[in-house]
């Protein structure tokens, strides 16, 4: 690790066969904890390079535990870097279950939050729900509820080594920027959103080279997700374009909008009262808009009104609450 830290500092960059390695020794305990601090942190001085990324997210796949889907099974996931500092309510969480209450299997990755409040893996925990890596019992959610849930550290043990120095750094760091490209089922479809434009067009290089659908946003004000607080980019299979709220028939939201508590308690209350329908217009747009801009990845020959408002009939019908019921009683 001497050599490859003295090689960062000096401002060198890895190849992506020199990222994986260092990943994969990292995964095996080779280095110690105030190493890995070291090796971590060089990315957070300096922008990560597109080998070392793909390097990174090599390792991650390989190391990850497998989970295979029934032949002909595509899924949906909706899933944000992270590391926004906005301390948004769970947004592509609630979005993914809306997802789900319209119809589509949703196979969701995630985890505790990191330089958040509360992350995907917090508020589902403080609304009942148990992890798992089972693949029957996960199948079975997703049979029954249309969604089932990948908690990152069950389906990625041999990072059990840097999630001590992640928590103690807590700030946002490379894993941020990994955990939505290696979702264990890398589902045809998927809804991304960055912290950075330079970053979306990592991904955006990234998911032309895979055989799948996708959609990758980044809002200019900052956010990981639409947030509908100013314009947003959209990258996809076929485009680029600069959206506002208005181009998708919502108005602007302010930050405080989208505030999601200080305590996972708080977070879980906003989670319970946007599927039960009894959230602010503000909430209600953002999590449809995001939900419908995920359909839109599956449908992209329809309109992002029509696609939103699918989202929006999720919630007001009922279904995506009655899906997230499932979702907790298939354990």
């Amino acid at each position: 690790m001497k050599d490859i830290l003295n090689r960062l500092f000096e401002h060198q960059k890895l190849t992506r066969e020199e990222a994986k390695a260092v990943l994969l020794d990292i995964s095996k305990g080779v280095y110690n904890h105030v190493q890995v601090s070291s090796f971590i942190t060089v990315y957070n001085m300096r922008p990560i390079s597109l080998p070392e990324l793909q390097g990174f997210r090599d390792a991650m796949l390989e190391l990850c535990v497998p989970f295979t889907l029934e032949q002909g099974m595509d899924t949906v996931d909706i899933v944000g870097t992270g590391g926004d500092g906005k301390n948004t309510f769970n947004i592509s969480t609630l979005s993914c279950v809306v997802v789900a209450g319209a119809g589509y299997k949703v196979s969701k990755h995630g985890s505790y939050g990191v330089s958040s409040a509360t992350g995907s893996s917090d508020v589902l925990m403080a609304m009942g729900y148990e992890f798992t890596n089972d693949q029957d019992t996960l199948r079975r959610q997703l049979d029954k509820a249309n969604i089932c849930f990948l908690h990152a550290p069950l389906f990625h043990p041999a990072m059990k080594e840097v999630v001590p120095v992640r928590k103690n750094l807590g700030m946002k760091t490379f894993f941020n920027m990994l955990g939505p490209l290696v979702n264990p089922i890398q589902p045809k479809y998927q809804l991304f959103g960055t912290f950075s434009l330079e970053l979306s067009r990592m991904y955006q290089y990234i998911m032309q080279r895979s055989n799948r659908r996708f959609a990758i946003v980044y809002a200019l004000d900052g956010y990981d997700e639409i947030s509908l607080t100013g314009d947003f980019k959209l990258a996809t299979n076929e485009s680029e374009r600069i959206l506002s709220p208005e181009d998708v028939g919502k108005p602007r939201l302010k930050q405080e909008d989208l505030f999601g508590g200080n305590t996972h308690g708080e977070a879980a209350a906003i989670f319970r009262n946007v599927l039960e329908n009894k959230a602010t217009p503000a909430q209600l747009d953002v999590v449809s808009t995001n939900a419908g801009m995920a359909i839109h990845c599956v449908k992209p020959n329809q309109s992002y009104e029509d696609c939103i408002a699918e989202a929006r009939e999720s919630i007001v019908s009922g279904n995506a609450l009655r899906q997230f019921k499932k979702l907790l009683s298939g354990n």
